[in-house]
């Protein structure tokens, strides 16, 4: 297990839970292979059909995806596991290298996508980013944020403003830690992608555009705006006028 995997653990001490979803068994074996080297817990499913059983059985800390299955696709497996637990981070694997593709899954709601052929090293790492965006590993210092009256309580990941809980998918609640640790100063798209998404999007920073839009569904809806778009050059979060 490598240093930085012994970070990655339940809140209660047991490994985390990798749910991986591909109809090729080869690879499903390989990448299973590759995560428990991790040392976590990894369940495999070949169908939409087996992945929503066992999702709701093992209740994953994170899924791998495949977007075409044999029965339904990556999306529709998507939707049914968010009916049961609306936060848990998901990472899709899709043949397809077209941006509108790579967009709709996290359109749909995944948080991450990868493009076949992979390494096994890059899944792995991108499998870890997501869930350090989770509460499976409370932050080593516990501390809570404020701008205005929004407030972020990074080790239990709850989030209110003027006193109202907000419920926030793991992408969404770390590209929001970024800003609140950063009030007042714009944020660019390249670095916002950097801090959030661990990588560069190759340009592609409409998935950005995309997040923030949710945010502020969430955070900005029926109240004054805090999540401000600077022309040109970004993002900046200030408390409301």
């Amino acid at each position: 297990m490598s240093q930085s995997a012994q970070k990655l653990q339940r809140l209660d001490g047991s490994p985390v839970r990798v749910l991986v979803v591909d109809d090729e068994q080869n690879l499903t074996e390989l990448l299973a292979m590759a995560l428990r080297y991790e040392g976590w817990d990894v369940r495999t499913a070949g169908t939409g059909t087996e992945a929503v059983r066992a999702a709701r059985e093992f209740a994953p800390d994170a899924v791998v995806l495949d977007m075409m299955l044999p029965d339904f696709d990556g999306m529709e497996v998507l939707r049914r596991m968010r009916a049961d637990d609306a936060n848990v981070p998901v990472l899709f694997l899709t043949a397809k290298d077209a941006v509108e593709d790579r967009v709709a899954g996290l359109t749909a709601g995944g948080d991450d996508y990868v493009t076949k052929p992979f390494s096994l090293e890059e899944v792995v790492a991108r499998v870890r980013a997501l869930m350090r965006r989770t509460a499976v590993v409370a932050d080593e210092s516990a501390s809570v944020l404020v701008v205005g009256d929004l407030t972020m309580n990074e080790d239990s990941h709850e989030v209110a403003r003027a006193g109202e809980e907000i419920s926030l998918t793991a992408t969404e609640f770390e590209l929001l830690r970024y800003l609140m640790r950063n009030p007042k100063r714009v944020l660019s798209k390249a670095q916002i992608l950097d801090r959030v998404w661990n990588y560069d999007f190759g340009g592609q920073a409409n998935v950005v555009e995309l997040y923030i839009s949710y945010l502020r569904k969430k955070i900005d809806a029926g109240r004054s705006p805090m999540i401000h778009t600077m022309r040109g050059v970004g993002y900046v979060l200030k408390p409301a006028d």
